[in-house]
Parts: structure tokens; sequence; C-alpha cells
């Protein structure tokens, strides 16, 4: 007589991961729902599409770096319609997933080694510095969670700058990267001409329905002296024209060497001198004046430095402004500029006086970045290095000085390694890459004269643009170093 044998019960934890599944997926289901009941599904979509992009910024360093570049170039200030502590914006998220996947690489094992350069120490103890004025200037303001936020963001501007020099290298990582910033700017300056050319209710409208991710509603076009009675300003999504302008004066010196260049990033050539176009003449829209000069100060030191054909694309593009009846008020503005005529300039100069009184009172480690003990003096101005004189004292302006020293400084010395380095790849224009890095930095540093918001704390898009160039130069210098070794 047979005996039937009793049946097992089925182990749950073959069954775990099913279990898990179904729990996570209740949960978001869950989620979705209450998000478009209580948000409405503009911003439902808004969330899942952040989400999706965090996600994906988390599988590979670089995905997260191309994502922090389209952020900065076409939504340089969206934001969670949620509010956790503070409101995380795409930016931080995006920077977020870098850091972290950066941070694993060290824990799995897959990095063992710092790579590191002659601007690494410098740009250490300027970070040192920054912390110790933020700390020491604590009690002349409020320490409130958003002015935490914007200083934690600094930091991890600059800290960028390693991330990308360890990052980079190859020449083929470094191109990658160029050709994200180029489309990402070029479709900046896209979209802030067709704004522009637009009728102004319709450019209202449409950029008024970015409110759902933080941007401003109503009243956000801009015009000269903020008068609307003058000339509107091209904005694109970057809210303020100056911003818009310093960062394609940037995009351009990236640019520049491209249109010479025997292998240019985006292909064609054809499609090349098209997108310098877009970019120059969104520059004019902007009405920026500080962004057209720099500019035009990048592209006249990549003809100075390699490409000598670059003056006459320089000549032309000055006469065509020169000439042109459309440009004819952005050519007399530029002259008052120079003059002192107009209202914006004579503000500058007045800030610029004021700057100076502070810098005087407190010469040294400056008052921070919360706020002033004294009620006659404020802080901010119309100028990159007077900013952090104020903020960081004479000290920290001669740390980041030198710091800037050191990027540009290296990288000209050893402009024969990388036109060698050039001549030996047959995949890469390194020369093309090693000057336009360089002589985007340099834009964004002659903008500092005239503007801020590559230094303040208040506009990160800018910082993180900025920081990341510093990296692509440093990272360009070494890579042709390394290879005449």
């Amino acid at each position: 007589m047979r005996v039937a044998k009793r049946r097992r019960p089925a182990d749950v934890s073959t069954h775990a991961p099913a279990i898990a599944l179904g729990a996570a997926l209740a949960v978001v289901a869950v989620a979705l729902g209450a998000l478009l009941g209580f948000a409405g599904p503009l911003i439902a979509v808004a969330a899942l599409l952040a989400l999706a992009a965090a996600l994906w910024a988390l599988t590979s360093l670089e995905v997260g770096l191309w994502g922090t570049i389209a952020i900065i170039t076409l939504l340089p200030f969206a934001a969670l319609p949620v509010k956790i502590v503070f409101t995380p914006t795409f930016l931080d998220l995006a920077l977020g997933a870098v850091f972290f996947v950066y941070a694993m690489q060290w824990m799995i094992g897959r990095r063992r080694r710092l790579v590191l350069t002659l601007a690494h120490g410098p740009l250490t103890v300027f970070i040192a510095l920054a912390v110790f004025s933020f700390v020491a200037g604590k009690p002349n303001g409020p320490l409130t969670s958003n002015l935490l936020r914007q200083f934690a963001e600094l930091l991890l501007n600059m800290a960028l700058t390693f991330v990308v020099v360890d990052w980079v290298d190859s020449w083929d990582k470094l191109a990658r990267v160029a050709r994200v910033i180029l489309l990402g700017g070029t479709g900046a300056a896209a979209l802030g001409i067709g704004l522009y050319f637009l009728p102004e209710s319709g450019a209202e409208r449409a950029l008024s329905a970015l409110r759902v991710i933080g941007y401003p509603s109503g009243g956000v076009l801009r015009y000269l002296e903020d008068n609307p009675a003058l000339a509107q300003r091209a904005i694109s999504t970057s809210v303020d024209p100056n911003f818009l302008g310093g960062l394609l004066a940037m995009v351009g010196g990236l640019l520049a060497p491209q249109l010479l260049s025997r292998r240019p990033l985006l292909g064609a050539r054809w499609l090349t001198y098209l997108a310098f176009t877009s970019v120059l003449a969104c520059v004019v829209l902007t009405f920026s004046r500080g962004a057209m000069a720099a500019l035009a100060l990048a592209a006249l030191g990549v003809a100075l430095l390699r490409y000598r054909t670059m003056i006459w694309v320089i000549v032309l593009a000055a006469v065509v402004i020169l000439v042109l009846p459309a440009t004819s008020g952005y050519v007399v503005r530029f002259i008052e500029g120079f003059r002192g005529q107009d209202l914006a300039t004579q503000m500058r100069l007045g800030e610029y006086k004021d700057a100076l009184i502070l810098i005087q009172r407190y010469p040294f480690l400056g008052v921070g970045f919360a706020g002033t003990p004294e009620i006659d003096i404020y802080l901010g101005v119309s100028n990159a290095y007077f900013l952090i004189a104020e903020q960081m004292g004479l000290v920290g302006l001669a740390a980041f000085l030198l710091v800037m020293l050191v990027v540009l400084g290296w990288g000209f010395q050893s402009r024969r390694a990388v036109y060698a380095a050039s001549t030996a790849d047959a995949g890469v224009d390194a020369t093309a890459l090693w000057l336009g890095a360089h002589a985007g930095l340099s834009a964004a540093l002659a903008v500092g004269v005239v503007d801020h918001y590559f230094f303040t704390l208040s506009f990160q898009p800018a910082g993180t643009l900025f920081w990341m160039f510093a990296g692509m130069a440093l990272a360009a210098t070494r890579l042709a170093r390394a290879q005449q070794r």
C-alpha cells in the first residue's frame, strides 16, 4: 500500500520578488492617483518625466552629465512642484544623480585613483575659504534653508570640476560632452529667437505655462531698462536676458573653433555655421552688451592662438551688426554704455562704488554669504570679482584668480602638445576642443566684469556651467600632455 506524500508548503522566499514588485506597483499607483487628484494631470506628467529623467541619469555618469547640460540650457530654473524642506530643482536632481553615481563607482572599486592637475590644489583652497567665509559670516544674516541649499549648490558646482577632470579620460568623452553643450545652447538660442518674434501675448502665455515647474507667471517678458515702451529683450527659458546672453557667450566660445575645424562636432559644416549664427543672433537680441563683448573677445582669442581666418569672421559679423538697420539701436546702446550715458551703466557704476566701500571695511575675509553687519552697506554688485571680494574678501578673490590663472596658464603652456595631439588623433579635432573649452571659460570671465550670474548663489545653473567648462579645459590640457608623454 502506497502512502501519499504530503506536499510541502511553498517557500515564501521564492515569491519574494513578485511580492516586492506588486507592493512597489501598488505604492506607485497610489502615489500617482494622489498626485493626479491633488495637483492635476499637467503637474503629474511633469513629476513623472522628472522621475524618469533622474532614474535614467542613475544608469551612467555620462547620462547624468548630459541631463545636467540639457537642464542648464533648456530649463535652468525648473523645479519640482513639491516642497521637502526646500523645493528641489531639476538641476539639483541631475547633479545629485551625477555625484551619486560617481560615489558608487568609488565604492564598488571602479575608481581607485583620483586624477589630479595643477589647478586642484588652488581650487581646494578656494573651496575651503568659501566654507570659512560662510561660517564666519553666519551672524550677518538669517540662516535659512534656502541659503543653505544655495551654498551647498555652490560647493557642488565647484566640486563638479574634480568629477569632470577625473571622468574625462579620452578625447571621445570630451567631444560627446561638448557636443551636448552645443546642441543645448543652440536649442536655447533658437527658442529665444522664436519667442522674441512671436506676438508678445503669445510669448507671454507660452512662458507663463512653465509656472507648473517653478517659473514665474505674468510679466515674464523683459524690456530695456524694464520699460515696455523700449525694445524687448530675448530671454528664451532663462528668465533673465543677461543670464541668457552670458550662457550663449560661453556656448559661442566653444562653437567658434568648430567653424574652422577639420572635423566639426556637429558633423556638417553648414550646420555648424547655422548654429553659430543662431547663437550670435540671440546674443544680439538679448541686448546684453557684456555678453556680446565677451563672445567677441573669445572669438578673437581663438583667432590669435590658432585659426587666423577667424579674424575675417569677426570682421564680417561686426560689419553686419553695424550696417543692418535692425541693429542700429543696438549699436547706439553699445556706444551709450561705453560713455556711461544710459541708466543701466549708471546704476552699475553706483554699485561698484558701494561695493568698494564694503570691501574697504572688510578687506581680508569679506562678510560671508548671509548678509552685511552694517545697515548702510549691502551685499550684491553687478561684477563677479567685486562680489567674490565682498563675500570672501581679497584673500578669496586672490584664490579664485589663482585658480583661473593656473587653468588658463597651464593650458597656454601646453598648446604645442595640444596641436600635436590633434595631428595624431584621427577621430577628434583636439585643438578645436581645447580652444573651445578655454574660449568659453574666458567668455564667462569677461562677462564677470559687468555681471555676476556665474558667481552668485541665486543663479546656480550659470555656476554649474562655469565650473564644468573649467573641468573641460583642464581635462583637455591633461589629455594632450598625457598623449605627448
